[in-house]
């Protein structure tokens, strides 16, 4: 389980291909200060674990399924990733519940600079879309922040999307994560509220 509150900027700094999965080794002095093999880190919100640690760098598998469904597939040499190690259980919860699995991606439509943070569009898949509502908490690229908007276009995105939500980034969050460099047309992985599906599910069975 994780937080969402970013650790570190970290780096890919080699990547091996397989016929169906991929080998990546990340650079990031404050997750690998303690990490060793068989602990999970996530990386743009994606749960991996951990094959060996090499000074201040970390080697993962990463399975074909992971590299079509999220944005890791995407990711070569000298991608900046947001790192964050699994939540101690005597850890404060910063952010929210977020367990690094990721349900979709979207595609950062806009960005909207204001006077002390930054408003980010980002499109929204039709199957996560109910669970998303406004003032409540989604991770983005593993950040947990909160909804500030939500919408739906007249026309698709480029990405097939019609549903649309935004998130305020502060100067924090801008300096010290890769969606302060990010432009529109970036993908990015998206985890909604575990909780909202669990709800859910019970009314469901209901």
């Amino acid at each position: 389980m994780f937080t969402g509150i970013v650790e570190e900027l970290g780096e890919i700094v080699a990547r091996e291909q397989s016929a169906d999965a991929a080998r990546l080794t990340i650079r990031g002095k404050v997750v690998t200060s303690d990490a060793g093999h068989g602990d999970s880190i996530a990386v743009n919100g994606v749960c991996l674990t951990v094959v060996d640690v090499i000074d201040d760098a970390f080697t993962v598998d990463v399975m074909g399924e992971t590299l079509r469904r999220s944005s890791i597939g995407g990711l070569e040499p000298g991608s900046r990733v947001n790192l964050e190690r699994a939540a101690a259980v005597n850890s404060r919860l910063g952010g929210h519940i977020v367990q690094g699995h990721v349900d979709g991606t979207g595609t950062i439509l806009a960005r909207t600079p204001e006077d002390n943070w930054e408003v980010v569009r980002i499109s929204l898949p039709d199957a996560i879309a109910r669970y998303v509502v406004e003032k409540g908490s989604i991770t983005v690229n593993g950040i947990s922040l909160t909804v500030s908007g939500l919408g739906r276009a007249d026309t698709p995105a480029a990405d097939g999307h019609r549903d649309w939500f935004e998130v305020s980034l502060i100067p924090t969050t801008l300096s010290l994560t890769d969606l302060g460099a990010s432009t529109p047309g970036t993908v990015v992985n998206l985890e909604v509220d575990v909780i909202a599906k669990y709800v859910e599910r019970l009314q469901q069975r209901g």
